[in-house]
């Protein structure tokens, strides 16, 4: 006997369900086809057309039967997926930069150039990103499946605070603070060092630098400054602005980074008699230019990604 369009639709649902449930919902499911075929037909429809009609609508079987089973057909639902982005979030601020640092610092203390060291931590940022990214789904996958619960819950206590023009112009002033003294402290560097020495006080950075690397650093500074107020003045940021932000930051890191793969960042004298005259050998102070790097590079870079997230939740609340 060659079965029916409804009996191959009730076999297709029950098939993947328990076998405590397979009767009832075979049951269940017959009757409400056949009442609704009969309405149909009762207008005066075919009862071929009806009956496939009635299992269109109805729709896939299998998500049917996940709805008859309680079975979720995503990956991560919304139960759990705040919990997982947030802590991907973090994970993915952290652990790569941990490792692409340490792997950095390994390469160049083999001895490697700068072209393998950028490769090599290049290729273990990507490995590590795809790792933590896949475990950390993985996780919150089983967790999704087995009904586990993380003890995660929503308070009041998280809503960010309410912006406002007090809150503003207090981020203004701790921007313009911050910049005046980064600047005081390079031109101190230069103008007056640091530590003392049997000549005169000895800066950190070199003084090759002066005047016109240190004065292109405090020019960049100073359009930073002009950045905080055009901010202020507008009462928000925009992509504009978020764009701007990271133009600067793009050639403090050039500046930074060009100084120290030509060896001039730092005073000679400071690392000699620093290092060098208190027995630290050569791997001490390649590991204080890989870890300067890592520094001048997550700054910027923070600094920039941290504009255009300022200027996408503006455009949003807009």
């Amino acid at each position: 006997m060659t079965a029916t369009l409804t009996d191959r639709y009730i076999t297709a649902t029950v098939r993947s369900l328990p076998e405590a449930l397979q009767t009832e919902v075979r049951d269940e499911l017959r009757a409400s086809i056949a009442d609704a075929v009969d309405a149909r037909t009762e207008n005066g429809e075919p009862l071929e057309h009806a009956e496939r009609a009635v299992l269109t609508e109805l729709g896939d079987p299998g998500v049917l039967a996940a709805g008859y089973a309680d079975r979720p057909l995503h990956l991560i639902g919304p139960k759990y997926y705040l919990t997982w982005w947030r802590l991907l979030k973090i994970l993915l601020a952290v652990v790569p930069a941990c490792a692409i640092g340490g792997v950095a610092i390994a390469q160049a203390l083999s001895g490697a150039n700068i072209g393998v060291v950028i490769g090599e931590s290049i290729a273990i940022g990507l490995s590590v990103i795809v790792h933590v990214s896949f475990w950390t789904t993985l996780v919150f996958f089983v967790l999704e499946r087995t009904g586990a619960d993380t003890g995660a819950r929503w308070s009041v206590d998280q809503l960010p605070e309410e912006s406002h023009s007090g809150t503003a112009r207090a981020d203004l002033i701790a921007s313009l603070v911050m910049l005046a003294l980064f600047a005081g402290l390079l031109l101190w560097d230069q103008l007056r060092g640091w530590l003392p020495s049997d000549d005169a006080p000895m800066s950190i950075l070199n003084p090759a630098l002066w005047p016109w690397g240190i004065g292109a650093l405090i020019a960049l500074l100073v359009v930073e400054a002009g950045l905080a107020l055009a901010v202020f003045a507008r009462g928000r940021w925009t992509m504009t602005l978020a764009w701007i932000n990271a133009a600067i930051a793009v050639c403090v890191m050039s500046l930074g980074l060009t100084a120290l793969g030509r060896g001039v960042l730092f005073n000679p004298r400071f690392v000699d008699e620093v290092f060098v005259a208190n027995g630290v050998g050569g791997d001490a102070v390649t590991v204080l230019a890989v870890l300067s790097s890592i520094a001048i590079v997550g700054i910027t870079v923070g600094d920039m990604v941290d504009g255009w997230r300022k200027a996408a939740r503006s455009r949003l609340a807009v």
